[in-house]
């Protein structure tokens, strides 16, 4: 007997909604532009949560200075997002509002739509997904590209006609002065910290016991910093103390990059005189200036600190900075940044001698021979939590923690220290025997 199958009916299948976000952008900090900001937000968010067959995937938003770089946090987080299948389409005004350089445009472009993920630029009325559209964004964009141009050469073009004239233009902070809109004026109560370093300097005390002592008696420098021995420096040879000024020190490399560069020989400078009340007299200023090209000619010679595997990588948990390579009668090791300029008073990271450093890390990495390439290959950081104690943050992830131990005094002394303390014992016995 012949088997009855019976057919099940197909159940209509929900339709998939798309995950549509939108992306926002304004090139300034001004209130009117923060406000038109705001209102984008709120028109993309109603518009996606109103449209039938959308899902509202959020809108990412910048208050970007240009649409040239690549560290907008709304824009690395759509990114990412996009990537994270969280959304499907992209809605934005303009091409210039999502990025003004071409090849930034169409990399993005590349491999959203390599995703699946269509951008939607309302201006040019452009789907990247379509097969025109990557066209329509070459040609658009390098128009883009060529605005952003413009504007730069024509900023540049007004901010050098004011150096040509002596204004300060863009000088919103300089220690010992008050600078608002209505001008620049002394202030009385950091002007003599000023006056102190220069008349200290002069008097031939070190960058560094300068800047640890004002640093004890809770001074601090611009903006709350803390002081150094190369902000000492950059104190006594900042010409704008006298009450003048040199203009276009430094300047952007491009319009694109906007990389600060400093002005050696490719681009006039200005020297505008009393632009501002002096704290410090020419012959102050002058005297200073000695000793810091003294300090040059003696330093001139010196031979410039290689660039180690383990620069930037050695982390003091205490303070947060860097450890840094000290070379010292004959040995080298690593010390924290903030101990070698403040003292342990206020860091008390410990010196590792580098021949150490590298055993515990060959012993880490299990090569026998301890191999620079590939300890930075592998290797994140190392945070010193304590005195001779190390953890190894791989790049994977994983953590390995070792100890060292300290070497004798005889153990760490070179064969050159060992002649150089035989020298000095031979010669004190000669000196007492004629004394005698």
């Amino acid at each position: 007997m012949p088997r009855t199958v019976n057919k099940v009916p197909q159940k209509p299948r929900l339709a998939v909604q798309k995950k549509v976000a939108a992306y926002a952008r304004v090139s300034t900090g001004k209130d009117a532009m923060l406000h038109s900001l705001s209102s984008q937000v709120s028109y993309y968010s109603k518009m996606i949560q109103g449209h039938e067959g959308w899902m509202y995937a959020g809108v990412y938003s910048d208050e970007a200075l240009t649409g040239t770089k690549e560290s907008r946090d709304g824009f690395q987080k759509l990114l990412s997002d996009s990537r994270a299948g969280k959304v499907n389409m992209i809605l934005t005004k303009s091409i210039s509002r999502f990025a003004r350089n071409t090849v930034t445009l169409l990399e993005t472009v590349r491999e959203l739509k390599a995703l699946e993920v269509d951008i939607f630029f309302e201006e040019q009325n452009i789907h990247t997904i379509s097969a025109e559209g990557e066209l329509m964004l070459t040609i658009l964009a390098s128009y883009a590209q060529e605005e952003s141009l413009s504007a730069s050469e024509n900023q540049k073009w007004r901010i050098r006609k004011g150096f040509e004239s002596g204004e300060l233009l863009n000088w919103r902070f300089l220690f010992g002065y008050r600078i608002s809109k209505d001008g620049i004026e002394i202030d009385e109560e950091t002007a003599p910290v000023v006056r102190e370093i220069f008349a200290r300097v002069i008097d031939g005390e070190s960058f560094g016991a300068i800047s640890r002592d004002l640093n004890a008696r809770g001074i601090s420098c611009s903006l709350g910093g803390k002081w150094c021995a190369q902000r000492i420096r950059e104190t006594v040879g900042n010409e704008k103390y006298t009450g003048n000024a040199m203009l276009q020190k430094r300047y952007r490399n491009n319009h694109l990059e906007k990389k600060l560069c400093r002005n050696t020989g490719e681009l006039p400078m200005f020297y505008a005189e009393e632009t501002h009340p002096a704290i410090i007299d020419k012959d102050t200023f002058d005297a200073a200036q000695s000793i810091l090209l003294k300090l040059r000619e003696t330093n001139k010679d010196r031979p410039r600190p290689q660039k180690s595997e383990f620069t930037g990588k050695i982390l003091c948990p205490f303070c947060g900075k860097n450890y840094k390579r000290t070379p010292s009668s004959g040995t080298i090791g690593w010390n924290c940044s903030t101990f070698l300029s403040s003292g342990k008073a206020v860091c008390h990271g410990k010196k590792i001698p580098e021949a150490t450093l590298k055993a515990v890390c060959a012993e880490v990495l299990g090569t026998g021979d301890y191999s620079p390439a590939i300890f930075d290959a592998v290797i994140e950081r190392i945070e010193v939590p304590e005195g001779n104690h190390l953890r190894f943050i791989f790049k994977d992830g994983s953590v390995a923690e070792r100890t060292w131990a300290d070497r004798s005094r005889r153990e760490s002394w070179t064969p050159e220290m060992r002649q150089a303390a035989a020298e000095r014992t031979r010669s004190q016995r000669r000196k007492t025997q004629c004394q005698e």
